[in-house]
């Protein structure tokens, strides 16, 4: 499955490339691209762990960025 999300509050241009390497280590991830220009998020993941590993990747940006929010 694959979903494209607007972020709200990205400021940070090197937080969204420390973002996408994170969750790019997550299991399930088939494809993630942080991108600071549009913030937007844009995750593939398998089916069946995809709310999972969303999750994973909200509690991510939130460590790396606390005011940055993915909206679903």
């Amino acid at each position: 499955m694959k979903k494209i999300f607007k972020m709200q509050d990205l400021d940070c241009a090197h937080c969204a490339a420390k973002m996408q390497a994170a969750i790019e280590k997550l299991e399930g991830v088939l494809f993630v691209n942080v991108n600071f220009m549009t913030q937007k998020l844009t995750l593939e993941a398998t089916d069946e762990r995809f709310d999972d590993v969303l999750k994973e990747a909200i509690k991510i940006c939130k460590k790396i960025e606390p005011d940055c929010e993915i909206i679903r």
